[in-house]
């Protein structure tokens, strides 16, 4: 990677960081005694910072958006031109490049076929929501509106995110919380809820999902939410029966099923969507991050047209639409930015990329597992975690500073990973690896050795 910034000034830079920038998930304190990290560019897979080091980046951003890689120029040209034709206008009218781009992501859901853009995961979520509590006021009576999320699964910032976040640290001092939500248990096998091993567990995690039904009333449920594979709270892939069951109740109730591909989509997991390794059939599914890998922001509630038609009533009734918009929604520019990025993937084969590369990372993080203190592999396609205990009998997680001191020896070896943050009270043990869809057999195995290097240099 050439750099094309040597006119930056690092000392001022940092200053001026220090002195005005409010930074997303860090304590400000700590930066008396250690300089904030300040990235300047990057290409594929490779970013550079401000003191010239060069890093492999093995979180596609931070966190998991940078599907594509850094660099890619026909996004960047295309995003231009579409500025300077027309930037914008309200998602009231339509524009070439969102009616292009909702044609196309739709013939890759089958049975999906309405799309309504904002610009965050936590906004996508939150119309989703809002849609369930209109259906719940137009054909229900005022019920049917309470969604229920799972236990360790993330679905973002904004209070009715937070509301349905199953990870209590991420919750702390912004409650009040929305009511209408309610939690059912988590699906990971290593910590089984019910003290169960799979095969022999009946795929209780998913059964338990009836019992909460019935406890908050079959009639006043409208909805779940879930990440296909649970993400930030530990990369957790249900069993392959686990959305057949839970489906199967949803069905019965009548309860909408919300799939939260936020992190999944867009090929992070070897198919375009984490949903479709199930053959799950969602009715609403969310998305933002890969949706133009991080090159503008945007995000999509995407329906079937059974919850569209919903919301066809007699034009005279001025309260029967769905009563909702995003400004930026409109935002021709990003939807340009989604039609590059996904026509990236497709003529890359970057999904059969992503499921061989992620084979090949599985496989050499399981090959750690006799390691001190690595407890369980788990992941699906280029997401990969890692869960480290104390003790391998009792699954005893280690604490969250040994985790950062980990990831800490893998950025002094030119890789960034990522971790649990400060989500799981006492079970923030997870380091997690996402890189780009495009990454290669050398940058696998870079990655590889320098968490395996990290691993056994903490341990010591």
């Amino acid at each position: 990677m050439q750099s094309k910034a040597e006119h930056i000034d690092p000392s001022a830079l940092v200053k001026d960081d220090v002195e005005h920038v409010w930074h997303h998930l860090l304590q400000h304190s700590a930066l008396v005694a250690k300089e904030p990290v300040i990235m300047v560019e990057g290409e594929g897979l490779r970013l550079r910072d401000i003191h010239g080091r060069e890093y492999l980046d093995a979180t596609s951003g931070g966190v998991w958006c940078v599907n594509v890689g850094y660099g890619r120029k026909r996004i960047a040209e295309a995003v231009c031109a579409q500025m300077i034709k027309m930037p914008y206008y309200a998602a009231s009218a339509g524009n070439v490049p969102y009616i292009e781009f909702a044609s196309k992501l739709t013939s890759l859901m089958p049975g999906i076929n309405r799309v309504y853009l904002s610009n965050s995961g936590s906004e996508a979520n939150e119309k989703a929501y809002k849609m369930v509590r209109a259906i719940g006021h137009m054909k229900h009576g005022g019920h049917k509106k309470t969604v229920l999320y799972r236990h360790r699964d993330y679905h973002g910032t904004t209070i009715g995110a937070l509301s349905s976040t199953g990870q209590q640290e991420r919750r702390d001092w912004f409650g009040p919380f929305a009511p209408g939500f309610a939690e059912f248990p988590h699906a990971c096998c290593y910590r089984c809820a019910f003290g169960k091993t799979y095969p022999g567990c009946d795929i209780d995690c998913a059964k338990a999902l009836e019992t909460v039904i019935q406890q908050e009333g079959p009639e006043e449920v409208g909805a779940v939410i879930v990440e296909p594979i649970t993400a930030g709270g530990g990369v957790i892939p249900p069993v392959a029966e686990y959305y057949d069951v839970l489906q199967e109740i949803c069905r019965r109730h009548g309860v909408l099923l919300i799939m939260d591909e936020v992190v999944c989509g867009m090929g992070r997991t070897g198919k375009w969507f984490g949903y479709q390794h199930y053959d799950a059939k969602p009715d609403i599914v969310t998305m933002a991050k890969g949706v133009a890998s991080a090159y503008m922001p945007i995000s999509v509630t995407a329906t079937t047209e059974n919850v569209f038609a919903q919301f066809l009533h007699d034009p005279g009734d001025p309260m029967s639409y769905f009563r909702d918009i995003s400004t930026f929604g409109g935002c021709a520019a990003a939807c340009t930015a989604a039609i590059e990025n996904t026509a990236i993937i497709e003529e890359e084969n970057l999904l059969e990329n992503c499921r061989v590369m992620g084979e090949r990372l599985l496989d050499g993080l399981k090959g750690m597992l006799g390691l001190p203190h690595v407890g369980d592999v788990r992941g699906k396609g280029l997401f990969c975690g890692i869960e480290l205990v104390e003790d391998k009998k009792t699954r005893q997680p280690v604490n969250e500073t040994y985790v950062m001191r980990v990831v800490g020896e893998i950025a002094a070896q030119g890789v960034l990973a990522g971790r649990t943050n400060r989500s799981l009270p006492g079970h923030n043990n997870i380091i997690n690896l996402a890189p780009a869809l495009c990454v290669s057999k050398d940058e696998i195995d870079t990655i590889l050795k320098a968490v395996e290097n990290a691993l056994a240099k903490a341990a010591k």
